[in-house]
């Protein structure tokens, strides 16, 4: 490690991981300039091709602590909030040796063939290009191309390569004209084909309840009470369908009979889409109810967190990270597939929160999706804004309108890849 403790290459590393994550700094402040964006976007990839692997590895230890230090915060919801810092650092050093890795195969590669730049401006481009399909933990936030979701260049693969390929130009021939190359990627159907949202008769209800009043059973009635009253405030200004968020009922919901009689009949007059536990035999599931007509549907969740709800370790190793940091409690059960529902006529993909970020829920470009999200564990921070982001990126690369409730931060529509809210 002493190798890589370089003042110069710390500074840099951490100056490229301050420009890949400005968009969502600034997004998070409210400001979203697609020209700066660009201009951040481009910085960083420039940058990150130029440096070697020292730089690399602190380009990723700094990435993995900008972007993802908020995944730390829900240590406190579990009494361990002294683990924080540890679990920081945690996943910065863990972005950092990937950097690391794939930053020294490209070297190695290179000098197979006397060392050459070019091969070398090459190789690197290609773990960049191939990088999302790279998920360590099964987590795949991590998307280089994510940096240009809000710019003025296109996300899809082929426009991040000419980007790519514009940066290894410019680098090698020490010309920075090549760059205009990148006005290639510039999505300009996206552009020319842009139609306002439209017209709906949904309501995306809102809540605002922490972690610690979620889970408490003596405020399971006042909860039950507003969402009763959310329902009925919709039905009087007639709207067709209203979306609750993630397990806005903390409690297996098809054991409570009074209220699912309850809900049942008030989806005669309009369409309910909820979150709750589901007691499936003696199996836990995170699942969606949907009431329609007087009757209901279940949709389990598919893609599960990992660690939040499954642990993705070895049995045994599971196990032990189980009892220490979650009393014991036994993992969710995933469903062995995604869910669709019909609404109105009008097809539904089912996303339950870290699922409807997740890639194999857009694996056939559905229409539409109703996503509920419970972003408590990790506010105040900048995870819902990297969540947004994402659905952003995944709407403009499948085509999917999303339809977000959320709970402890804003709900919102996104169309074509723009935030309506």
């Amino acid at each position: 490690m002493r190798l890589y403790i370089d003042i110069n290459s710390i500074k840099i590393g951490f100056f490229i991981a301050l420009l890949s994550s400005g968009a969502i700094y600034l997004d998070w402040f409210g400001v979203v300039i697609p020209f700066v964006n660009t201009i951040l976007g481009l910085l960083t990839i420039y940058f990150l091709l130029k440096s070697d692997s020292r730089v690399w590895f602190w380009s990723g230890f700094f990435i993995g602590v900008l972007w993802f230090w908020w995944i730390s915060m829900s240590f406190k919801n579990y009494g361990f909030a002294w683990a924080t810092p540890f679990g920081v650092l945690f996943v910065g050093f863990g972005y950092g040796l990937i950097f690391l890795f794939f930053s020294k195969i490209s070297e190695f590669i290179s000098s197979k063939f006397n060392n050459s730049y070019f091969l070398n401006l090459i190789f690197k481009a290609t773990v960049l290009l191939l990088f999302s399909y790279f998920h360590p933990i099964e987590f795949d936030w991590f998307k280089p191309e994510l940096i240009f979701t809000n710019s003025y260049l296109g996300i899809e693969k082929w426009q991040f390569a000419i980007v790519l390929l514009a940066n290894i130009l410019s680098i090698y021939k020490k010309n920075l004209l090549y760059l205009f190359l990148v006005i290639l990627s510039f999505p300009i159907n996206s552009y020319l084909d842009r139609t306002p949202l439209p017209k709906n008769s949904i309501v995306l209800s809102n809540s605002m309840t922490t972690v610690e009043d979620k889970w408490n059973s003596k405020l399971q009635s006042k909860h039950i009470n507003i969402v009763l009253t959310k329902i009925e405030k919709a039905i009087a200004n007639r709207k067709r369908l209203i979306i609750f968020p993630e397990s806005i009922f903390a409690f297996f919901l098809n054991t409570n009979p009074e209220l699912m009689t309850l809900l049942e009949g008030l989806s005669n007059d309009i369409t309910i889409v909820i979150g709750g536990l589901y007691l499936d035999g003696d199996t836990p599931r995170n699942s969606t109810y949907i009431f329609k007509k007087g009757q209901f549907q279940i949709a389990n969740k598919a893609v599960l967190v990992p660690f939040g709800e499954q642990n993705p370790l070895p049995k045994w190793l599971g196990k032990i990270v189980n009892d220490i940091f979650f009393d014991g409690a036994p993992d969710y059960v995933a469903s062995n597939s995604v869910t669709d529902y019909v609404i109105d006529g009008v097809k539904y993909r089912n996303a339950i929160c870290y699922e409807g970020t997740s890639e194999k829920l857009y694996k056939d470009k559905p229409k539409n999706m109703i996503l509920i999200s419970n972003n408590g564990w990790f506010v105040p921070s900048i995870e819902p804004i990297e969540q947004k982001i994402l659905l952003q990126y995944y709407s403009k690369k499948y085509g999917t309108t999303i339809y977000h409730a959320v709970n402890m931060s804003p709900s919102y529509i996104i169309y074509e890849g723009r935030v309506y809210k």
